[in-house]
């Protein structure tokens, strides 16, 4: 079953509040924790990790925190999502070819990627942005 993590929910929290901040306000973690009802040490680690890959960036020492590493028309909900919970995968035949010995002859597997595809598609069809101004 397809299913986003406890990780997934909370990066998602954490990014949509950061998205309805005015651009460029550095918010602290705990300001941010608090808001999106997220544990402050969990949030800090996801945030972590999305200011490696650019989509958030963080700053240390007497005002810092977080702000988003971009515009939040340019983050999608696919890039959290994948950012935390790795590719989106109905089945792990998707992984790719070999990691099922039935990937050549399996009726299924077509139906497994077309799954794939049009998640894919949705998550990346929605903004932060879209998010952010649904949630307020």
């Amino acid at each position: 079953m397809m299913e986003l993590t406890r990780k997934g929910e909370y990066a998602i929290r954490g990014i949509i509040y950061l998205a309805q901040l005015p651009p460029g306000k550095v918010a602290l973690i705990s300001e941010i924790a608090e808001a999106a009802e997220v544990p402050q040490t969990f949030l800090a680690k996801i945030l972590q990790s999305f200011a490696k890959i650019g989509i958030v960036k963080s700053f240390r020492g007497a005002g810092g925190g977080f702000t988003l590493g971009r515009s939040a028309e340019q983050i999608t909900l696919r890039e959290v999502v994948e950012a935390v919970e790795g590719p989106i995968l109905p089945n792990r035949c998707l992984l790719g070819a070999g990691s099922c010995e039935r990937d050549g002859t399996c009726g299924v597997h077509p139906v497994w990627r077309e799954v794939q595809g049009k998640v894919v598609e949705v998550l990346d069809g929605v903004t932060i942005k879209e998010l952010a101004t649904r949630t307020k």
